[in-house]
């Protein structure tokens, strides 16, 4: 299985998350919005600079920063 960082996912590419490294607050803050290990997610779009990414998680439509993305290991669907 291939692992890769979330900020390298493709628009409407899906996968699921396996490792969540954030930490303290950011880390609560991702659990919170459901980003946890075994998630199924799929990225919906970027904006025109790339940064933020819209994702699909547990039926709702969020938004993350590529710098918190880049806390977020995941296995891509084939």
């Amino acid at each position: 299985m291939t692992r890769i960082m979330m900020r390298q996912m493709q628009d409407n590419q899906a996968g699921i998350i396996r490792t969540v490294k954030a930490s303290g607050e950011m880390g609560r803050r991702m659990r919170d919005m459901g980003l946890v290990p075994g998630a199924e997610i799929k990225i919906r779009g970027r904006a025109p600079l790339y940064d933020p990414v819209a994702l699909r998680v547990m039926g709702f439509t969020l938004t993350l920063r590529n710098n918190e993305a880049d806390h977020i290991t995941v296995t891509p669907e084939a």
